[in-house]
């Protein structure tokens, strides 16, 4: 995996965490990149998710090599502890300019499995702090000297002005207590006022100390504490010192201690207020009421300031939080509410604030606090939650917010002993729209699709979309029943309604499965393999239609998972054989064509059917792999027996729609002819045989594979004639040699029947266009002579022989030729899958 290409320049101590979010993204718990919101992947100059997720650039696990602290990341999301950490970081390719980096504050947490205390997928947020870096080079540039004291007593950051106001370069401050630059009769004092800074008492540190300079005098400081206890970007107190003039030393109060402090604030953004419990009255900085567009005036006119103006869904947990901190349970108060501004707009703020005086009963006189603008920070995390939880498309919630929303209402139903119905729903035709319209077509279907279904369920429930055309509806307080009946079949009527696409119009419909919570399954995982086994049914019974989940689906499903295991190895492990059954020409007896089909002799279950894993191994993608094995195994057999019973001999090879849409598969014409060549037959010994479903699909693939097969000289047999969707137009457009009349034709045959008059009205249409007849299922002479009667051109079943081994036919055409009887035919189905 390549190296990240995100550069991580120098660590910085953590901030606020109130900057702009950058982006979003989702990890494996081995730090391979999930999912990124739009904004993170135009951030990292990729064109879209997928192009992101092939080159890998953002692999967080690359940082450890680059961030010394990564190691305690890791260590801390095994724990499953959330973690943040602040870096600058560059665009991946960019250059080494400004414009290319940003500071970022990057927070991870892991969500884990409940039940294997394992990290599943780690989440990841990143909020752009550039602009608090900006605010921090401002800070460095004022006169005071700004200085943090962290909770270890020691101070950490200090701004260049310590070298102005104690004549030392920040470094030989940081890291030391501050009492070591107290004068000595002021320590006891500074250490009593930094205990009550601690204790959440007051303010704290509001004194003019005497501190020693750099060349050796001492030297009067006023310094102003600002508590930070509550912030886990600095955890300690902000002070800020300036050196006092003699005369400032005589005359200073409390009130230009105020003053330098609500300054100090106004320049990093924050607007202050101070707050007099007692009296009710409260006085707000300049940038405060900017913040808001209001004068003094208008705010004074308010009954309770900015309070008035708080919104009223906010309000609550405001005043919580304020007699959290005023009942001393808090050390201090700290809330995220919504202001309105004077325009009628709301503006997100954090509030953070202490109690600096106290009256002898200890109720608050004196709180003081800031509020900085979180609008933006809001907002993109709004933005950000949508995209993680929501489907661009349709707008409907997506698989992460379908779990949770069912997981809710599986608990609200379960305290209430009421039941839920779990719907999977999918569009019957939606593949052939996309592929026929385009996909901005599909898209349209798939937002209105999602529009009818909202408007046939209650507003509780939920429509979710998992992807493609296939959808979720969770109905929570109802069962089976006639209201879940009347729900599903609004549901496909809605569907089955005409879908206007631009200047077309569009049919579709859907399957839906059901299943019940709790009488089906009790967690989520389980309800959703439920309800897609009960929509394979639906879809098997013939689509357009809904389906209950069954103890026998499960059966059903669970013996095709098994049969899923098997296949993977039967072919290896040489299970398989083929057998053929002879197509008798009834004009004169002659055999000189023959169909094969494929066996599975199970080491445990004995003979598998080709109707049971002909369709598993289609799901699978292994037909390809299975049918091309059969077609080696009927090309070197037809070179047998057109050396040793007719030089003309043809056999005829079952292939899947699948193949045809297989990459893998020779379709062609170039194709196939490497591929006969291979096999070392000429294309007039091949026929193979295709479903009617395979002309309606009008894609380019099919029909380039059908041409091919035309010009290799490979003969094309239309099987299960007439059960289907027939055309004349699909006969006319694609070259078809033979047509195959479907058995549940040919079984009823009886002198004067409808049967019979099917069957004479598709051997004349096919003549009329140059294509002869194969009758499957032939059982009986009587059956026999009215088809040949009929002008039928070939026939096979049981009454001519059973499928059988290559060399038991041999031997049987042999015996044939010398008027023997056939061998009894046992009771085995004449016509499989390939």
């Amino acid at each position: 995996m390549p190296r990240s290409s995100l550069a991580v320049i120098e660590p910085l101590t953590e901030p606020p965490d109130t900057g702009v979010p950058l982006g979003a993204a989702r990890l494996s718990e081995q730090g391979e990149l999930l999912w990124a919101n739009d904004t993170l992947i135009e951030w990292l100059g990729a064109a879209s998710l997928a192009d992101l997720l092939q080159s890998q650039a953002f692999v967080l696990r690359d940082w450890a090599a680059q961030a010394p602290r990564w190691g305690d990341v890791l260590r801390a999301l095994q724990q499953h502890n959330p973690v943040s950490l602040t870096q600058l970081v560059r665009r991946p390719g960019a250059a080494a300019d400004p414009a290319s980096q940003r500071w970022v504050r990057l927070h991870a947490q892991a969500q884990v499995a409940v039940a294997l205390r394992q990290p599943v997928v780690i989440h990841l947020t990143l909020h752009d702090i550039t602009d608090e870096r900006f605010f921090r080079s401002v800070v460095e540039r004022l006169p005071m000297m700004i200085a943090v004291r962290h909770q270890d007593g020691l101070h950490g950051y200090v701004s260049p002005a310590s070298q102005a106001v104690l004549g030392v370069p920040p470094q030989r401050v940081s890291g030391t207590p501050p009492v070591d630059w107290f004068h000595p009769e002021d320590t006891a004092r500074a250490r009593v006022e930094a205990q009550r800074n601690d204790s959440g008492n007051g303010l704290g540190l509001e004194s003019v100390f005497r501190m020693r300079h750099a060349n050796g005098m001492w030297r009067s400081v006023a310094i102003r504490g600002l508590p930070a206890l509550d912030d886990p970007a600095v955890r300690g107190v902000i002070g800020v010192l300036r050196p006092l003039s003699g005369a400032e030393q005589a005359g200073a109060t409390s009130h230009g201690g105020d003053a330098l402090w609500k300054l100090a604030l106004d320049t990093v953004g924050d607007g202050v207020w101070d707050w007099y419990p007692q009296t009710g009255r409260e006085v707000y900085s300049d940038r405060c009421l900017e913040m808001y567009g209001y004068t003094a005036a208008e705010v004074d006119a308010m009954p309770s300031g900015l309070d008035a103006v708080t919104h009223p869904d906010d309000l609550g947990a405001m005043r919580e939080a304020q007699a959290e901190h005023f009942e001393g349970r808090t050390p201090s108060y700290v809330n995220e509410h919504r202001v309105k501004t004077k325009s009628g707009d709301y503006k997100w703020v954090l509030s953070r604030g202490m109690v600096i005086e106290r009256n002898a009963q200890g109720q608050p006189l004196r709180v003081v606090g800031t509020h900085t603008d979180i609008t933006s920070r809001k907002q993109s995390e709004e933005l950000v939650w949508a995209q993680a939880n929501y489907d661009g498309l349709t707008g409907l919630p997506n698989r992460m917010h379908l779990r949770e929303r069912l997981q809710q209402d599986m608990l609200r139903c379960q305290r209430a002993d009421q039941p839920l119905t779990l719907l999977f729903l999918d569009l019957d035709g939606f593949k052939e729209v996309n592929d026929t319209l385009g996909h901005a077509y599909g898209d349209l279907l798939l937002m209105e699709a999602a529009h009818r279904l909202r408007e046939c369920v209650r507003a509780t429930d939920t429509v979710a979309r998992l992807g493609g055309d296939e959808f979720t509806i969770v109905l929570p307080e109802m069962g089976y029943g006639p209201a879940l009946e009347r729900v599903l079949g609004d549901l496909l009527s809605a569907l089955n309604t005409g879908f206007v696409l631009g200047s077309d119009q569009v049919f579709v419909s859907g399957s839906i499965g059901a299943t019940l919570f709790p009488n089906d399954g009790t967690d989520v995982q389980e309800l959703f393999r439920n309800a897609d086994q009960a929509l394979y049914a639906a879809k098997e019974a013939g689509r357009n239609r809904f389906s209950y989940f069954t103890a026998a689906l499960q059966e059903a499903a669970q013996t095709r998972l098994r049969l899923s295991a098997d296949l993977r190895t039967a072919l290896a492990e040489q299970q398989f054989s083929v057998v053929y059954q002879p197509i008798v020409e009834l004009a004169t007896g002659s055999i000189r064509k023959a169909e094969v089909l494929l066996r599975w002799h199970h080491p445990q279950r004995g003979a598998v059917g080709p109707a049971e894993f002909i369709p598993v191994a289609e799901g699978m993608g292994l037909i390809n792999e299975l049918g091309e094995w059969v077609l080696a195994q009927a090309a070197a057999q037809v070179k047998v027996w057109r050396a040793q019973v007719h030089p003309a001999f043809q056999i005829s090879v079952n292939r899947s729609p699948v193949q045809f849409r297989d990459a893998k598969a020779p379709n062609s014409g170039t194709q196939w002819s490497a591929r006969l060549q291979q096999l070392g037959v000429s294309g007039d010994a091949l026929a193979l045989e295709i479903t009617e479903g395979l002309l309606l699909d009008n894609s380019a693939e099919v029909r380039a594979a059908l041409l091919g097969l035309r010009d290799c000289g490979v003969a094309v047999a239309l099987d299960d004639f007439g059960t289907g969707f027939s055309s004349l137009t699909y006969l006319q457009k694609f070259d078809i040699d033979f047509i195959k009349i479907d058995r549940s034709f040919v079984q009823d045959l009886a002198p004067g029947n409808t049967s019979l008059s099917l069957c004479k009205a598709i051997i004349v249409m096919a003549h009329e266009l140059g294509i002869r007849v194969v009758a499957e299922g032939v059982e009986t002479a009587q059956q026999r002579d009215l088809l040949t009667r009929a002008g039928c051109d070939f026939a096979q079943g049981y009454h001519f022989s059973r499928p059988l081994p290559a060399e038991q036919l041999q031997a049987w055409m042999g015996q044939l030729s010398a008027k023997a009887p056939p061998p009894a035919a046992a009771a085995e189905s004449a016509h499989s899958p390939p």
